[in-house]
C-alpha cells in the first residue's frame, strides 16, 4: 500500500473509514497522483470503524510523529459530509493535516500543544478553510469530499502551494470531548479511546497521569498493578507501544471478555 519514488518525493498519508471493498481510496489516490505525480502515498489505515471520529483521531495521534515534519496527512472520517462543517488544512509545525473540521485532529493538536486551555483556539499553528475553487475538482459532490476537496488540496500542498492560497484563516476548531483525563479529588478518570484489532482497550491515560502504586477500575473489575506484558496475568493493564494505558486479556480480547468499548471510563486511584 505504498507508492514511492526515489527522488525525495513529498509524502502524503491517508487515513479513512472507507475500507477497501469499494474504489473510494483508489480514486482519491488517482486524484492526488494526477496533481502531484511524484508523491509517495502511504496508507495508515482504511479500516477505521465507520463514522468513528474518535477512532480516527486516536490513530492519527499514534502515527503522525513518525513521519517527517513536512508530510501531508489526509484524514477522512466524515459522517457530516455535505453539512455546514468546514473543510480545513492545518500546519502544526509537524505536518499538514487535511480533512473535515469535526474533531478528527483533536489529539494531533493537543499533543503538539497548539490549542489553548479552552481547547479550541489555535496558537502556534496555522489553519485555513479549503474554500478556494481553484484547488478543488470542478464538480464537488455532497457525499465525497475526500475525492473532490481533500485529495486535491493535499496534492497541491505537497507540491508547495502556500496554505493561505486555499482560503481564509480559521482560528477555532472543533475538538472532541474527553480528550484529556480528568483529575477528581484523589482519582484520575480516563476513557477508552480505541479498541484495536486484538481487542485491547486503549485509554487516554499516560504513565505520567497515574499515581504511585495505582489501582484501576474498569467495567466492574479492579486491577491493582501495572503489567509489563500481555502475558503477566489474565487481565492486564499496561502502557502500550502508543504510550497510553490499555486493558488487555491474556491471549484474548479485552473488548469481548470484559465488554469494553470506546467511551468506557477507566478510574485510577492510589492503592490503599
Amino acid at each position: 500500500m505504498v507508492r514511492c519514488f526515489v527522488t525525495s518525493p513529498p509524502i502524503i498519508t491517508l487515513t479513512t473509514d472507507f475500507g477497501l471493498k469499494d474504489a473510494y481510496v483508489g480514486v482519491m489516490k488517482g486524484v492526488m497522483l494526477a496533481i502531484a505525480p511524484g508523491a509517495c502515498l502511504i496508507d495508515l489505515s482504511h479500516e477505521i470503524e465507520p463514522h468513528s471520529i474518535a477512532a480516527g483521531a486516536f490513530l492519527l495521534r499514534t502515527a503522525f510523529r513518525y513521519f517527517p515534519a513536512d508530510a501531508v496527512h489526509v484524514a477522512v472520517v466524515d459522517p457530516g459530509v455535505g453539512t455546514a462543517r468546514k473543510a480545513i488544512a492545518i500546519n502544526t509545525g509537524h505536518g499538514v493535516f487535511v480533512g473535515p473540521d469535526n474533531g478528527l485532529f483533536t489529539h494531533v493538536l493537543t499533543d503538539q500543544g497548539v490549542v489553548s486551555a479552552d481547547h479550541s483556539t489555535l496558537h502556534g499553528a496555522f489553519a485555513v478553510e479549503l474554500s478556494n475553487q481553484r484547488y478543488r475538482l470542478d464538480d464537488v459532490s455532497n457525499t465525497f469530499h475526500g475525492r473532490d476537496i481533500f485529495a486535491p488540496a493535499a496534492a497541491h500542498i505537497a507540491r508547495g502551494v502556500p496554505l493561505d492560497e486555499f482560503g481564509p484563516p480559521v482560528n477555532r476548531l472543533a475538538l472532541l470531548p474527553n480528550s484529556l483525563p480528568i483529575v477528581r479529588n484523589d482519582e484520575v478518570v480516563g476513557v477508552v479511546l480505541h479498541v484495536d484489532r486484538f481487542g485491547n482497550a486503549i485509554s487516554n491515560l499516560r504513565l505520567r497521569d497515574l499515581p504511585p502504586s495505582p489501582t484501576f477500575e474498569i467495567a466492574g473489575f479492579e486491577i491493582d498493578h501495572l503489567s509489563s506484558s500481555y502475558q503477566d496475568a489474565r487481565i492486564n493493564v499496561l502502557v502500550g507501544s502508543s504510550g497510553f494505558v490499555e486493558v488487555a486479556v491474556q491471549s484474548g480480547s479485552a473488548a469481548g471478555t470484559l465488554g469494553l468499548s470506546t467511551g468506557d471510563t477507566v478510574v485510577v486511584r492510589p492503592r490503599t
